[in-house]
């Protein structure tokens, strides 16, 4: 904020005045921080955490090194906010508000489904989001930790509850645990490896038609397994010989 000085014609002091703001000066910091957000998540993808600099991020955005100690306060405060974004545009709110809604279990569970698979032909993340998530496989930081612990484990922890309630387990049991696994496998396929996909079905185009069809496919072949190994509901299947009399 600018200060203005002016006198007092009496005393000869000084008086030291804050100046109002211009309205320009909120949208351009807010311009340079979108753009540091942006340049740093390419940056980071290239390079890595560790290899990437701020002087290079600040380069790629066309802003003073100081941007970032004013938005950020330091390298790992911008990477945090570019993994924040990151799950934002991954549209985790949608199985938030799907998982609060005043349902049965299994159709809570379609929801949850077809919440975190809309829009993805529509709104593909950037291709440099992958690429962090690839270096933070092989090389995890304690940023995304924090954001796992953060973002995703409450979500995680909801699910286990969920489907404990529709295979009638509780929720840390281990076949909970499995079933959860398998389906969150399901939903991550289309979800990270969509353009490999895509390559090797040449039908698949992920439009948003085709994602509802998919996520309703993902949830019919999910409960019907679900289904199956409820207490009372297993059944013996027959055992076939690959013998030859």
């Amino acid at each position: 904020m600018c200060l203005k000085l002016l006198f007092d014609m009496k005393t000869g002091t000084r008086l030291v005045r804050k100046s109002q703001r211009s309205p320009a000066a909120p949208a351009a910091s807010d311009a340079t921080r979108e753009k540091l957000l942006e340049a740093a998540g390419r940056v980071f993808a290239d390079r890595g955490y560790e290899a990437a600099t701020v002087r290079e991020i600040c380069r790629r955005a066309g802003a003073n090194v100081a941007a970032v100690n004013y938005h950020f306060r330091d390298k790992q405060g911008l990477y945090a906010q570019v993994l924040a974004r990151m799950a934002g545009e991954a549209r985790i709110e949608g199985m938030r508000v799907a998982l609060d809604q005043s349902a049965p279990p299994e159709e809570i569970l379609r929801r949850v489904i077809k919440a975190r698979l809309q829009g993805l032909g529509a709104h593909r993340p950037p291709d440099w989001h992958f690429r962090i998530v690839a270096r933070e496989f092989s090389h995890p930081t304690p940023a995304m930790s924090r954001m796992i612990d953060k973002v995703s484990r409450p979500l995680y922890e909801r699910m286990l509850d969920l489907i404990g309630q529709i295979i009638g387990l509780p929720a840390d049991n281990e076949k909970t645990r499995l079933c959860t696994y398998s389906v969150m496998g399901q939903i991550f396929l289309y979800a990270l490896a969509g353009p490999i996909l895509m390559k090797l079905w040449s039908g698949m185009k992920m439009t948003p038609e085709q994602m509802d069809r998919i996520a309703d496919h993902i949830a019919d072949f999910s409960l019907a397994y679900l289904r199956e190994i409820r207490p009372g509901q297993r059944q013996t299947l027959p055992v076939f010989s690959t013998r030859r009399s």
